[in-house]
């Protein structure tokens, strides 16, 4: 067996530890290092710099707020790491990661965005049957995100605080993560329509809206979110919502509760294609899942689903939403740019 990869992680926030719970928990790695800038968070080091000069790393995994990752991502490239995963939003600005996804390339260093939710069980159970065509031609896909956590003058503080002072939220924050998961699903969209709005004052960015992305098959994918509103469930932070995929030959749905079941065109009896289940870490464990992926890739089995170069497409798509909104019109995506 080969020896364990060396990881090194940037960053001991919040969401921090469930990168660091997940490399724990996995045979093929070693978290040999964790480095934060505040002394409390009790990390091994306390500036990058001394951690990349002190240590030898296969994964440098970022996961830290956008402001930081192009400087991190710069530091390590000159170490050759084997690969950066980098959290999402993916850097400051759609230019700022072009950037660094040249210089990554240049370097030879495989650069991963952690964009995790594609990897969440239950789309990786639509996606395999939508790809056994056990619903035919798909033409609608809806996601109804409904965090419940957006009402009142305290929203977002007790865990994320940062949320009610970013321009933007909705969609740069937690929206992104569906844009990622419909161009897994059905790949990228002619054109984009949204009507983005905030509803809580005491808010900076939006925090409610519409999406829909259109195909030229005639299918649409349609986001659905609003932060102030909940849906029936024991955990809102397990599937974020609810989803109906729908074809000529029948329709998958994902409830609250993790499971996915299909139902065939003109019949009422459903199929349970996933179980619910108690799922450790994060959302599924979409965390670990993602991470593992990485490994299995650079153990040569399989490729890296999302390298930076291809989530700039996601990262363009996010913009053109905005833009959509602002223009309040359907705007035009050209998936060769």
């Amino acid at each position: 067996m080969s020896a364990p990869l060396r990881v090194g992680l940037l960053g001991a926030g919040y969401f921090a530890r469930f990168h660091a719970e997940a490399w724990t928990r996995m045979a093929e790695t070693d978290l040999v290092a964790t480095c934060d800038a505040d002394p409390e968070k009790d990390a091994t080091y306390t500036t990058l710099d001394a951690m990349l000069a002190a240590e030898t790393l296969d994964i440098l995994d970022i996961a830290t707020p956008p402001p930081s990752h192009a400087a991190a991502i710069r530091a390590a490239l000159p170490h050759a790491p084997r690969a950066i995963i980098c959290q999402k939003p993916f850097c400051t600005a759609l230019e700022e990661a072009e950037a660094v996804t040249a210089e990554a390339e240049a370097a030879g260093v495989p650069l991963i965005v952690h964009e995790n939710f594609r990897f969440q069980p239950w789309f990786r159970a639509m996606k395999a049957a939508l790809d056994a065509g056990r619903i035919g031609r798909p033409l609608n896909l809806t996601f109804r995100m409904r965090t419940g956590d957006g009402q009142g003058p305290y929203a977002y503080l007790a865990r994320q605080p940062y949320f009610q002072t970013m321009p933007r939220l909705l969609i740069h924050e937690t929206g992104v993560h569906y844009i990622d998961t419909f161009l897994y699903l059905l790949g990228p969209p002619d054109g984009v329509y949204a009507d983005l709005r905030r509803l809580n004052p005491a808010i900076r960015g939006e925090d409610a809206g519409h999406v829909i992305f259109d195909y030229g098959t005639g299918m649409r994918a349609v986001l659905d979110g609003n932060r102030l509103l909940d849906f029936d469930t024991d955990d809102t932070r397990r599937t974020f919502g609810e989803a109906l995929l729908e074809g000529e030959d029948g329709a998958i749905t994902l409830t609250g509760d993790g499971a996915v079941r299909l139902r065939a065109h003109g019949s009422r009896e459903t199929e349970e294609l996933l179980a619910p289940r108690d799922w450790p870490n994060f959302a599924g464990d979409c965390v670990h899942a993602l991470q593992a992926h990485v490994v299995a890739a650079l153990r040569g089995k399989g490729v890296f689903e999302n390298p930076a170069r291809a989530y700039l497409r996601v990262m363009q798509l996010s913009e053109l939403t905005y833009a959509s909104s602002a223009a309040k019109s359907r705007l035009p995506f050209n998936s060769n740019d």
